[in-house]
C-alpha cells in the first residue's frame, strides 16, 4: 500500500479539531439539557405556586362567604326576632348590614323601620333620652349618606352624572329643574326632572322623573317613573332600567330649609345590585349592540 503524502495545515487542523468538535457537541448537548429542565422546573414551579395560590384563594373566599353567610343570619334575626332588640342594638346591626351588604340588599325599609322607632321613642321621652334618640337618628343618616358616597364613587368612574339644587325658601311643588342630557356608550339620553311634593319632616322628595332615549327603529322613546328620593335610597339598589343595559338613579346629598342637593347618575346595568339580573331581552340586545360595533 502506498504511503499517504505529506499532511497539509487542513489535515492537521482536522486531526486536532475532531476530538474537540465531539466535545464541544457534549458540552452542547448538556448545556440545552440543563437549560431545557430549568425552564421545566421552572415552569413546573410557576404551575405548582398559580395552582397554591388558587386554593389558598378559593379557601379564602370560601371562609368569608361563610363568615358573612353566619353575620347575615344572626344580624338579621335580630330584626326578626318578636319584640325585637333596643334601639341601639337595632342602629348597630343596621350599621354592620349597610357596611358589609350594600351592595346586595335593599336596606331601605330597615332604615325606615329605625326611624319610625326613634320618632316613637321619642313621645314623651325626657331631654336625655331625646338627645340619645337624635344621636341615634344622625347615625342612620350618617351611614346612609357613606354608603350612597361609596357607590356614587364606583357609578361616576363608570358612567354620567350631573347634579341639581332645589331652592326651599319657597314651595317647590311644581316646579321643574333645568334637564340635562347625558351620553354613556354612544347613547344621548336626556332627563328632566319635576318636583311634585315635599315633606320637609321626614326630608324626602317625589319627584317625576322623564327619560327621552333614541331608539333606531322606532324614534325618540319617552319613559316616565315617579318615585320618592330620601337618604335612605342608593343608586345600585333604587334605580330606573333604560334601554341598551343602563340603569338611572338619583340620590339625595343635603336637605335643609334653605336648599337640596339631588345628584342623577347614569351607569351601565352590570353595576347595579348583585340582585339585579338582566333580563333576557338586554342581554341579547347588549350582544347585538356588541356584534354590530365588531362588524363595524
Amino acid at each position: 500500500m502506498a504511503a499517504d503524502g505529506p499532511k497539509d495545515h487542513w489535515d492537521k487542523a482536522a486531526i486536532v479539531l475532531h476530538p474537540v468538535g465531539g466535545l464541544l457537541t457534549a458540552v452542547a448537548i448538556a448545556l440545552f439539557g440543563f437549560v431545557t429542565s430549568n425552564v421545566l422546573n421552572r415552569r413546573q414551579a410557576v404551575e405548582t405556586n398559580t395552582r397554591l395560590y388558587s386554593e389558598l384563594m378559593s379557601r379564602r373566599e370560601e371562609s368569608e362567604s361563610a363568615l358573612r353567610k353566619d353575620m347575615f343570619v344572626s344580624i338579621i334575626n335580630s330584626f326578626l326576632t318578636p319584640g325585637g332588640s333596643d334601639l341601639n342594638a337595632a342602629v348597630l346591626n343596621l350599621e354592620l348590614l349597610a357596611y358589609n351588604f350594600h351592595e346586595s340588599l335593599n336596606l331601605k325599609p330597615l332604615f325606615f323601620d329605625c326611624q319610625r322607632r326613634i320618632d316613637r321613642a321619642r313621645a314623651g321621652a325626657t331631654p336625655a333620652a331625646g338627645a340619645e334618640l337624635d344621636a341615634y337618628e344622625t347615625r342612620l343618616e350618617s351611614v346612609a349618606r357613606e354608603i350612597a358616597r361609596k357607590q356614587m364613587i364606583v357609578l361616576e368612574g363608570v358612567g354620567r352624572k350631573f347634579d341639581r339644587t332645589i331652592d326651599m325658601t319657597n314651595d317647590p311643588v311644581g316646579e321643574s329643574l333645568e334637564p340635562a342630557t347625558l351620553t354613556l356608550d354612544s347613547i344621548p339620553t336626556q332627563f328632566g326632572i319635576d318636583i311634585l311634593d315635599v315633606d320637609r319632616v321626614n326630608r324626602e322628595i317625589t319627584v317625576g322623573l322623564t327619560i327621552e332615549t333614541p331608539d333606531p327603529v322606532e324614534g325618540r322613546q319617552t319613559k316616565t317613573a315617579t318615585f320618592t328620593v330620601s337618604f335612605f335610597d342608593f343608586p345600585m339598589i333604587d334605580n330606573t332600567r333604560l334601554p341598551r343595559g343602563q340603569r338611572c338613579g338619583i340620590i339625595l346629598n343635603g336637605f335643609s330649609a334653605q336648599s337640596a342637593d339631588i345628584t342623577l347618575v347614569l351607569f351601565p346595568g352590570a353595576y347595579a345590585s348583585l340582585k339585579e339580573k338582566p333580563y333576557y331581552s338586554e342581554v341579547l340586545e347588549s350582544v347585538r349592540h356588541a356584534n354590530e360595533h365588531m362588524t363595524e
